[in-house]
């Protein structure tokens, strides 16, 4: 039973990545792309990384602290990371697509 969370959980994983991957391709400026694939990237990797808690810990007995704090970590870290990299874009005046709707 438990095999199969390990599978639903690196299939939603991949799929985020997979969303991720085609919003990056095919956003329009340096923003959108920055917003999207940071939020589906970021839930895709944290869902391979319970997967990965939940085979080592059950199927192996062997439970490690480092899975747990590296979903910690880049839970925190990936979004006030994108954050500061569209802020630092924004005070470079790096300009937004046309077709962005910008508001205030």
């Amino acid at each position: 039973m438990i095999e199969w969370l390990i599978v639903v959980l690196l299939v939603i994983g991949t799929a985020f990545m997979v969303t991720s991957s085609v919003g990056l391709l095919r956003l329009p400026d340096f923003y959108t792309r920055m917003h999207g694939p940071t939020k589906a990237a970021t839930l895709g990797v944290i869902c391979v990384l319970l997967a990965a808690v939940l085979y080592f810990s059950v199927e192996q007995n062997i439970f490690s602290i480092r899975e747990v704090l590296a979903v910690a970590f880049i839970f925190v870290t990936a979004p006030v990371g994108a954050h500061m990299l569209t802020k630092a874009a924004r005070a470079r005046g790096v300009k937004f697509d046309p077709r962005t709707r910008i508001e205030s």
